[in-house]
């Protein structure tokens, strides 16, 4: 099994991710070859909760250009995880 720290890098902090945790869905950036069970595991393993459901997107980068060479580079590319959790659970790294 991996590690759980290698699985879930961190936390997503945007408006509609902290509009998401009235109803118990936290959302987080993992890697990119992490499977829906390896994220359950991870995030019960690290913060102690039960996990009701893993939905997960890839997220493409943006190309971006470079206005005085013209050349054209990318961000690099993020999975994301939107994960609910059982009720009663709650993590309180978001409640801050």
């Amino acid at each position: 099994m991996k590690d759980p720290r290698t699985v879930v890098l961190r936390p997503v902090v945007s408006e509609k991710s902290y509009g998401l945790l009235e109803s118990n869905v936290y959302t987080f950036v993992v890697h990119p070859d992490a499977s829906k069970p390896e994220i359950h595991d991870a995030v019960g393993a690290i913060f102690g909760v039960n996990v009701l459901k893993v939905n997960t997107l890839n997220r493409k980068g943006k190309t971006t250009r470079n206005r005085r060479t013209g050349k054209v580079g990318k961000r690099a590319d993020t999975k994301r995880a939107i994960v609910t959790l059982a009720a009663g659970d709650s993590i309180e790294l978001f409640e801050a």
